[in-house]
């Protein structure tokens, strides 16, 4: 039988990790994490995952300040509020307090995403937050603006939108595999969602950092499992985690460009299988349904 092979590029996935702890912060940056992500997006973000077991920070202006002031190597990223009458004051105050990187998160408009890289000015990177089913409307005319330096799809807040039962439904039924299309004719940097650590997961992180790679993301969030410090107040076990954990996951990495074509494509195939299967559970209300570990 002959096999179909595709050359898959050898790439790290851009990590990043949200906390405003600086200790915490400096532990990932020494293992290999890029970005230290500071929350200050609060407006709207309550009621809409009001029933969602989802990270929602208390980061404030000073937690930029005293993240902006430790990091060596990684960027500082500062999420704001959804775009609203006082944005432009809020990207100064992040670009005074040292935010190297600035996420608008929320957006439904072509002139909110001009706004937001008029108002930001090349004064810092920029990164998209596409989140709702408005802005997947209006993809083709956002992506003409030049100004953009990358999109990352935010599966939680744009399932909901959409008004589906699990945020990997967004994989299974094609919708990210629409968007990275575009983002890729159009050179522009994407990536999508979270990862838990290699093995774990309601879906195992291994088979989501597979669909990563197909689809050409080269950005993912490590997840609130991946690391939960409001549970692990020990820094020894936070740098183990870590240390540990990063390595597990560039290990998996170093593997891509070995496996053939048609196993990311059998990967595709089982994510639709698996996320089936939760959503079938969630629906009839049983407990969240893991999907197998071992590989199919």
């Amino acid at each position: 039988m002959r096999l179909f092979w595709r050359v898959i590029i050898v790439m790290s996935l851009t990590l990043m990790y949200i906390t405003n702890n600086p200790t915490i912060a400096l532990i990932a940056e020494k293992n290999g994490v890029e970005r230290i992500w500071i929350d200050l997006e609060t407006l709207g973000k309550e009621e809409r995952q009001k029933n969602l077991h989802s990270v929602k920070s208390h980061h404030t202006l000073q937690d930029v300040e005293a993240i902006a002031k430790v990091l060596k190597k990684s960027e500082c990223m500062v999420r704001i509020n959804p775009w609203h009458k006082m944005s432009y004051l809020e990207i100064e105050d992040v670009l005074s307090a040292g935010a190297k990187r600035i996420m608008l998160p929320m957006w439904k408009t072509v002139e909110e995403v001009d706004a937001f890289l008029n108002a930001v000015d090349n004064r810092a990177k920029t990164t998209l937050l596409l989140e709702t089913k408005e802005a997947v409307k209006c993809i083709d005319q956002v992506l003409e603006n030049e100004l953009i330096d990358e999109i990352h799809i935010g599966l939680n807040d744009l399932h909901l939108s959409y008004g589906l039962t699990f945020m990997f439904e967004l994989l299974s039924n094609g919708i990210v595999e629409t968007l990275c299309k575009k983002f890729k004719i159009k050179k522009i940097l994407y990536g999508f969602g979270g990862i838990a650590k290699i093995g774990e997961g309601m879906i195992p992180a291994e088979k989501i950092i597979m669909e990563h790679y197909r689809l050409g993301s080269t950005r993912a969030i490590l997840s609130r499992s991946f690391c939960n410090t409001d549970e692990i107040k020990e820094i020894e076990k936070v740098q183990e985690i870590f240390e540990t954990n990063i390595q597990k996951l560039r290990n998996f990495e170093l593997l891509l460009p070995n496996i053939p074509f048609k196993e990311f494509l059998e990967n595709k195939l089982y994510l639709v299988q698996c996320v089936d299967e939760i959503v079938k559970g969630i629906k009839e209300k049983q407990d969240y349904v893991f999907c197998d570990k071992k590989s199919n």
